[in-house]
């Protein structure tokens, strides 16, 4: 048996004001064929372990590039044609494979091509031959297009939000594809439009107990496998939204019955999945007078994961209007701050301009006297058995208040963010960090409490306004009843 596999992944907004080029993959992560480290990436978990069961089984394994940018912009058409190139000359050379497995994120949009990750699984498809099964791994905020469906054999999602399933994804697609290519299962792949596009976070009910159904499913053998694609609202894409996805053994008929079970009940839980979004000052005065501390506080917005800058100062200059103290605060991106920082090096006092750069609707810069508390070149944060680069970084302190500026654009993952640069979390009342909910997982054990502050800025949270102009299917908020319209 010979297999090939490959990762290319980053996730889309937009409506961002970045644009996202091969520095950006370059500076998150990029592994030419055969160097792919033995921890996986969120996308890239198919490595380690087609790996591991190469090793036990003795099947060949080809290890093509496996790359990931931050999410960003829409992606330069040079970046895109170059990377999808080089995966499909590295996939040519490989041939003849029994399988290709795809780490793939499902929301990369480039200038001209609307479907990235279609057009890689279709032309890869075209390459490998009718006979090969090619595998693919999304993130459950991507948008699934036909084209992708068509085009491959076995489809899993990472269930979780936050995603701390990547592994298990990952595993989940080995296994399947691998079981195909032997014979053993003869998957059918059966989806449900949901139409409906919202926040579907599985920390909390109603979706804890809708993912524990669908695993419930699995486990008896109902399924072979069942996902939920959310659908990423900042992605101006013609298949925005949420959809099921069940794969069976030969059975579509009852594949098409469950996703449309499972479709309908997901449709009935529109409106009342998220948490209590609370404007910020609000947020941050019941952070203030919380006894339970420390008190977790997302910007949940102004979210590198979701495709913005994260140099948003609204929260933070809310933090030093309320005159809050023992905060910490991650983090801010702002790269030429940094440089003054290591310019200025540790211990120094210095007034700094930093924050507020990238957009007109992130708030002003903060202009302020700070101490430079600490300077780490290359530091990383955890998220689950990942490592995420956060680049050069400076801890600076006004008052009581410590404040991470990085030089990589990320998301807040992990409290090791804060602990590997000298911050103690102990010694804190209020945590504020920039993710949507994929700190829960490793934050809820330490936070006494976790609110969610929702601000307005360059990340589209509405789609019921959002201008998008490739849209053209009814999805809920934007229409009451999208499926009843479809019936008509």
């Amino acid at each position: 048996m010979r297999v090939f596999c490959a990762s290319l992944a980053t996730e889309t907004n937009t409506f961002s004001p970045l644009r996202t080029d091969f520095s950006d993959f370059a500076q998150s992560f990029y592994a030419p064929p055969g160097e792919h480290p033995d921890t996986p990436t969120l996308c890239s978990a198919v490595f380690p372990a087609l790996r591991r069961r190469a090793k036990e089984e003795g099947f060949t394994l080809i290890e093509g590039t496996a790359t990931w940018a931050e999410p960003g912009g829409l992606v330069s058409a040079a970046t895109w044609e170059h990377l999808r190139d080089e995966v499909l000359s590295q996939l040519k050379a490989a041939l003849p494979v029994d399988a290709v497995i795809l780490g793939l994120h499902g929301a990369m949009i480039a200038d001209g091509c609307v479907d990235c990750e279609g057009e890689l699984i279709a032309s890869a498809r075209a390459l490998a031959g009718p006979d090969a099964k090619i595998g693919v791994s999304f993130d459950p905020h991507s948008h699934l297009s036909a084209k992708r469906v068509e085009n491959a054999d076995i489809i899993t999602v990472f269930k979780e939000f936050p995603h701390t399933d990547f592994v298990e994804a990952g595993e989940a697609c080995v296994d399947l594809t691998l079981r195909a290519v032997r014979g053993e299962i003869a998957p059918e792949i059966s989806v449900f439009d949901v139409r409906m596009m919202d926040v579907l976070p599985t920390s909390i009910q109603p979706m804890r107990g809708f993912v524990d159904k669908i695993m419930g499913l699995e486990a008896r053998g109902e399924i072979l496998s069942g996902s939920v694609i959310h659908g990423f609202m900042a992605g101006d894409s013609p298949d925005l939204g949420a959809k099921i996805i069940v794969i069976t053994d030969g059975d579509a008929s009852k594949g098409d019955r469950i996703a449309r079970e499972l479709g309908l009940e997901l449709f009935g839980f529109r409106g009342r999945t998220k948490p209590d979004f609370l404007p910020a000052a609000e947020a941050l005065r019941r952070a203030d007078t919380s006894t339970k501390t420390p008190v977790v506080v997302a910007d949940v917005w102004d979210n590198p994961g979701g495709g913005v800058a994260g140099d948003s100062t609204i929260l933070l200059r809310e933090v030093l209007t309320q005159q809050l103290d023992g905060v910490a605060f991650g983090t801010i991106w702002d790269p030429m701050a940094v440089r003054l920082c290591f310019a200025a090096g540790e211990g120094a006092a210095l007034d700094l301009r930093f924050g507020g750069k990238t957009s007109a609707h992130a708030g002003a810069p903060v202009d302020a006297r700070v101490t430079v508390m600490r300077l780490q070149r290359d530091a990383v944060q955890s998220f689950g058995t990942s490592v995420v680069p956060l680049g050069d970084c400076a801890v600076i302190r006004i008052g009581d208040l410590d404040i991470v500026l990085n030089t990589n654009r990320s998301q807040t993952f992990s409290p090791d963010l804060f602990t590997n640069l000298g911050i103690d979390l102990a010694q804190k009342r209020i945590v504020v960090v920039k993710s949507t909910n994929h700190f829960h997982g490793a934050f809820a054990p330490v936070a006494g409490e976790i609110l969610y502050a929702a601000v307005d800025g360059p990340y589209p949270n509405d789609p019921a306004r959002t201008d998008y102009t490739r849209l053209t299917r009814a999805i809920w908020p934007r229409v009451e009843t999208p499926h009843a319209e479809e019936t008509a």
